[in-house]
């Protein structure tokens, strides 16, 4: 499964030396596949890798991709609520008033490996379902690397199946907020 070709070459999450390359290839504008918190995301730096992305999932320019930062990336960017600064790191994507006068959906993984990555690139990542738009996401990493391996010069492997629940998206721009996506975070006492 390892490959050393720029296409569609295959990195070990637990393998050192891996988040260097990772970031790397952001930096480079790249469009990578990447274990997240929940499943695995196809993932690119903010900025104009996002026409790349869209290109990958034949994805409507519309329709926005939710970012992932560390917390300090999410305030540069939007104007988070206390409530939600308390419960991240998680898997819960919060829809907050963006800066700029829009809106931005916004994670704050609670995974090491996407941390340390943020970090050393000092910049927040798109995130998106493996999966062309409007059709289900693939979680399964064989079946991923098979169906996307001519489109991604680089797949990093968490677990065979990382994750099958996408976060759960809320939407903070309106009181109370409300249930957009109903995920592996329990959103609950948000929403009350």
């Amino acid at each position: 499964m390892m490959s050393n070709s720029e296409e569609g070459q295959v990195l070990y999450r637990q393998v050192s030396g891996t988040v260097e390359k990772v970031v790397n290839l952001l930096e480079e504008n790249k469009v990578l596949v990447l274990p997240c918190d929940t499943i695995y995301g196809l993932c690119a730096k903010v900025g104009p890798a996002e026409n790349t992305l869209r290109n990958i999932k034949y994805r409507a320019e519309t329709k926005p991709f939710l970012i992932l930062a560390t917390l300090e990336q999410a305030k540069e960017l939007c104007i988070v609520p206390e409530d939600i600064e308390k419960v991240w790191p998680c898997s819960l994507t919060a829809i907050l008033n963006n800066k700029q006068g829009g809106t931005t959906a916004v994670r704050v993984p609670n995974d090491a490996f996407l941390q340390e990555v943020l970090q050393k690139l000092g910049s927040p990542i798109y995130s998106t379902s493996v999966n062309e738009s409007g059709y289900q996401s693939i979680t399964d990493i064989t079946d991923i690397i098979f169906s996307f391996k001519n489109r991604v010069p680089a797949f990093v492997v968490g677990a065979q199946r990382q994750g099958t629940v996408p976060s759960t998206l809320i939407n903070c721009t309106v009181q109370p907020y409300t249930l957009v996506r109903a995920g592996s975070y329990d959103a609950s006492a948000l929403l009350s």
